[in-house]
């Protein structure tokens, strides 16, 4: 068993990692597909017309998350890693008004987002909440090749038959890579760490180095922190209205510059450290609402709360240095990918305890780690961060990321550096394992109604006059 860091931290763009990573992500696939040469081709016959179905909570809420524009940017042949933020409007723009998609390395296809794109909410897909179907015509509109994809999560997406494959495993995670220390789960872990001595960062890395090179590593880690860095700064040079139609405002520029103000004349504030946590958490969720560069940390809904907590360290921490942005990211990833592979970091499945708790937990362990934390105790501050937010719900307003998510990212941060400062102050023994609280989470997940996972259907997404 073996998620990367970069399985985890990947670099992408707003608002949302499942709904609008995912989606781009899935029709990029579709058409790699198309042009491969692995299902049966009628002999002469030509693909002429292509067409798509998001289903479950995509159709709920993939307006507002981006979703259909997504599918057109992924038809177009770009990816989250790709596309130039900027240019993603007028690039979807101009399909709608061509009704033609011309990616590269293929011929002009028909294409109407108006008719051939379709937010299906009556007929869910078995596999996951987050399922999409693409579909490729001939010229008489026969159907000449279909191919189902679910997002699961943090910009995972696979097929119908990895799905399964992965279920059948009980696991959904990356296969057939083998690493000297494969935990599982947290009891693994820190019985490996035992074992070897080492820290949590430490046979993270081990096992990453298995992959690639440590210098490798290190720039891949370096341009992670530099990626989340940027979408903080650029969220702090940033005001207006947000897009989507709530007209909710930026805050983070303008509480930035209370706030340095603030600094200049030495007023004593016993709220600064969360202050400042909170105004670099809403910094990127603005950003990420936005439509703008991002990092799933572990995913775009939750991509405040790790990052705030790592440049609060850096703000705060005199010893912070960048092999300790390193050991952070690595140790939050440790964390992140037990997570998901014993519940969930997908709203749509889960809840916000999926997303914001993931974050929040993973977070905490890293600050932990790089405040000298044992294992136990870094064990111990991602149970307590996710602990807390146990049964919190997935109910975006107007399908928005922007409320009650972005606020929330920032009380995420503040939560993982309580969480870490409480653990870090004992030895590491407490009463609920980490274990235990995943699998708390994961039931609460099975046990949580449809409309409080990210369709819009409850909660503040319908108790909010201006909805």
């Amino acid at each position: 068993m073996f998620l990367s860091v970069f399985d985890l931290f990947k670099i992408g763009i707003g608002p949302s990692s499942s709904h609008t990573m995912g989606p781009m992500t899935a029709a990029a696939r579709f058409l790699d597909e198309v042009a491969g040469n692995d299902w049966p081709r009628p002999a002469g016959v030509k693909v002429d017309r292509l067409g798509a179905s998001l289903h479950g909570s995509l159709a709920y809420t993939g307006i507002g998350h981006g979703s259909d524009r997504a599918v057109m940017l992924g038809l177009a042949g770009l990816t989250p890693q790709t596309v130039d933020p900027d240019q993603a409007d007028g690039i979807a723009s101009r399909i709608a008004a061509e009704k033609r998609i011309s990616p590269p390395g293929h011929p002009t296809y028909r294409f109407d987002p108006a008719t051939d794109l379709v937010l299906d909410r009556k007929t869910p897909l078995t596999g996951h909440a987050n399922g999409m179907a693409f579909y490729a015509y001939d010229s008489g509109g026969r159907l000449l090749l279909k191919r189902i994809y679910y997002s699961i999560g943090g910009g995972f997406v696979v097929s119908e038959e990895e799905l399964q494959r992965m279920k059948a495993k009980g696991s959904v995670t990356t296969e057939g890579k083998k690493v000297p220390y494969p935990f599982k789960n947290a009891v693994e872990m820190l019985a490996m760490a035992g074992k070897s001595g080492l820290s949590i960062a430490d046979m993270k890395r081990v096992n990453e180095e298995t992959q690639m090179t440590r210098e490798a590593l290190d720039a891949g880690l370096d341009g992670i922190w530099s990626a989340m860095k940027g979408c903080i700064d650029r969220g702090l040079s940033q005001d207006g209205i947000m897009p989507g139609g709530l007209k909710v405002r930026r805050r983070a520029r303008m509480l930035h510059d209370k706030l340095q103000e603030q600094w200049q004349q030495n007023k004593p504030n016993p709220l600064l450290a969360n202050d400042w946590l909170s105004i670099y958490a809403m910094a990127v969720n603005e950003e990420n609402a936005a439509g703008g560069r991002v990092v799933t940390a572990p995913t775009n809904g939750a991509a405040g709360t790790l990052p705030a907590v790592l440049r609060y360290w850096l703000h705060f921490h005199p010893e912070a240095d960048q092999p300790s942005i390193r050991d952070f990211l690595l140790t939050a990833a440790a964390v992140g990918g037990i997570i998901k592979t014993n519940a969930s970091i997908s709203g749509a499945e889960v809840g916000c305890q999926g997303e914001v708790g993931s974050a929040s937990a993973m977070a905490a362990a890293g600050l932990c780690a790089v405040m000298g934390g044992t294992p136990e105790q870094v064990e111990n501050a991602a149970e307590i961060a996710l602990e807390h937010h146990l049964g919190m719900t997935c109910d975006p307003v107007g399908g928005l990321v922007q409320v009650p998510c972005i606020e929330r990212n920032a009380l995420g941060a503040v939560k993982a550096v309580t969480a870490a400062s409480l653990a870090i102050k004992g030895d590491g023994t407490h009463f609920v394992p980490l274990d235990a609280a995943i699998e708390t989470m994961r039931q609460t997940g099975l046990d949580m109604n449809e409309k409080y996972k990210e369709t819009s259907l409850g909660g503040l997404a319908v108790n909010v006059v201006e909805c």
